[in-house]
Parts: structure tokens; C-alpha cells; sequence
């Protein structure tokens, strides 16, 4: 899943109401652990979206992405962990990998486009690409936050 930063981990517990019939997450349910991931790290770092979107910036998803590979089910204790993995201008992605008990059950990502108020792209504020450059650091050091950011 690339070459960027640990991911971030943030616990969550199947809810009876994500399961169908057969006691299995439906597949919707994928998106919104992936979205509580995100939130969690970010929130974590001291940058809730709240504030981000208080500031006039929106993250509006542009592009989403699920392979699942093991079902969850009904009171399964799951781990997301979520990292981010390219930020580049308007453009942010995130990559995340669900787990049980260690077991990988899924793999997703989320393309999000920094956008104003109405909903045009415009540039991320320099203390959000602060905060995504802190995020986004490669092995070497180096990262693909794009300095035409800030």
C-alpha cells in the first residue's frame, strides 16, 4: 500500500444494525469504519474535521475503494488502520486495512478533494499541509506533499 508513514489504528465493535441476516457487515458499513479511521487520526494529531470544515475547508470524497477479502461479523472486535498516502495539491488519499484478532478482512482507500464552501477545489490551509507533510513521510524522509501547497 505504498511507501508512506505507519498507519494509524483505531478500534471499533460490529454493531448488530451493520449486520444483514446472515449476521455479516453489510458491505456499506466498510466506508464508514474507513471514515472513522480517518477522523480518529486526524483527531488524534489535534486537526478535528470540525475545525477543518470551521475553517472553510471541505473534504469532499472524489473516489472510493473496497477489497474484501474475510467477512465480519455481529460483536467482532475490528481494527482500522488508516495512513495517508499521497497529498498533492487539492488531492488527498488515504489507504486503510481492516483487521480482525490480526486477520486482514479488507483493504480500502479514499480520494478526498480539499473544496470551499460551495464546493469549488481550492488549496488545503497551510496548517492542514503542515499536518498532512507530518503524515506523509517516506522511509527516506522525503515526501510527496507538494511544497505548491502551502
Amino acid at each position: 500500500m505504498g511507501t508512506s508513514a505507519a498507519f494509524h489504528e483505531t478500534r471499533v465493535r460490529v454493531r448488530y444494525g451493520e449486520v444483514d441476516r446472515m449476521g455479516v457487515v453489510h458491505h456499506r458499513h466498510y466506508l464508514s469504519y474507513f471514515e472513522q479511521g480517518r477522523t480518529e487520526m486526524l483527531r488524534d494529531l489535534g486537526a478535528s474535521y470540525r475545525d477543518v470544515e470551521d475553517s472553510g475547508t471541505l473534504l469532499v470524497v472524489a473516489e472510493t475503494g473496497v477489497r474484501f477479502v474475510r467477512p465480519a461479523g455481529y460483536e467482532d472486535d475490528l481494527t482500522i488502520a488508516t495512513r495517508l498516502t499521497e497529498a498533492r495539491g487539492v488531492r488527498v488519499r488515504f489507504e486503510y486495512e481492516l483487521r480482525r484478532d490480526g486477520v486482514l478482512l479488507a483493504t480500502g482507500f479514499t480520494v478526498l478533494v480539499s473544496c470551499d464552501a460551495n464546493g469549488r477545489p481550492k488549496r488545503p490551509p497551510p496548517e492542514l499541509v503542515a499536518l498532512f507533510r507530518g503524515l506523509h513521510r517516506k522511509d527516506d524522509g522525503a515526501t510527496d506533499v507538494q511544497e505548491a501547497a502551502t
